[in-house]
């Protein structure tokens, strides 16, 4: 029987980084197998090849795996260090072991819902385009917003050259005479795409706060605080990505564990 499997998933199911990070390791001649480099498409035995990445050995077997819930706040990075010094979201995690990274990002003047994990098929499934796990975001804008702007951001705007967004939903959540609360709802990712969508009908974004991602809600955390996603919330995002129930990501399950910041290890 064939143990192999690809090399990058079982760096992202370590929880090393994600898939999509391990092909690039890969690429750039970062990972070995008992000391050979080796190239996208190769395998491994994770029971019984020493895999290294840039020097590090990667523990394929038994990690325990988080699913984390993280109200990000202004002026935080979603990368996992920062060569210009600003701060990580990972500075928040003061209590969790485990080696978590983020699942998408949200640019350094925004704010909410952030999910982090140690669960790399988990988080390339989330991430996924074809999954179309939707994203909603709470955007508080200086001008008065037209009906004319609502159906042009909800048919789609380019931009950048030859990049148009999907249709999405929007609505007007409050208006004032200093500026307009809206919501909304897309199925995909781009970078810095919500402001960028608001750039090209004139809108200037003042605010901008994602408040659910596949039926997680931000719920009563605050800036800065965090929490492991419920057994309720992961079976929302395994609907939301349309698989089974019985779907379990790659790894082994952690075991019950206070938290002292909200939560806890489970096992799912």
């Amino acid at each position: 029987m064939d143990n192999k499997i690809r090399i990058q998933k079982i760096i992202a199911d370590s929880g090393f980084c994600s898939r999509r990070k391990a092909e690039q390791l890969i690429s750039e001649g970062e990972v070995k197998v008992n000391g050979h480099p080796v190239k996208l498409g190769d395998k491994a035995d994770p029971k019984s090849d020493i895999i290294t990445v840039s020097g590090e050995k990667i523990k394929a077997e038994g990690i325990p795996l988080r699913y984390i819930k993280l109200y990000k706040p202004r002026g935080y990075v979603t990368t996992m260090s920062d060569e210009l010094g600003r701060k990580s979201v990972i500075e928040l995690l003061t209590d969790v072991d485990e080696r978590v990274y983020p699942i998408g990002r949200l640019d350094k003047d925004s704010e909410g819902l952030l999910l982090l994990t140690n669960d790399g098929s988990f988080a390339n499934d989330i991430m996924h385009p074809r999954k179309h796990v939707t994203k909603t975001y709470r955007v508080t804008v200086a001008e008065k917003v037209s009906e004319t702007m609502i159906n042009t951001l909800m048919n789609g705007v380019e931009i950048e050259e030859n990049v148009r967004t999907a249709p999405c939903t929007v609505i007007v959540i409050n208006e004032e005479p200093d500026r307009t609360v809206l919501e909304f709802t897309i199925a995909e990712g781009k970078n810095r795409q919500i402001r960028k969508m608001c750039e090209a009908v004139d809108l200037t974004v003042k605010r901008l706060r994602r408040t659910n991602i596949g039926g997680v809600k931000l719920g009563m955390l605050k800036p800065g605080q965090y929490a492991d996603l419920t057994k309720q919330e992961m079976q929302a995002l395994r609907n939301a990505m349309g698989v089974s129930s019985r779907t379990e990501y790659g790894g082994t399950k952690a075991s019950p564990k206070n938290n002292a910041n909200r939560g806890g290890k489970r096992k799912w």
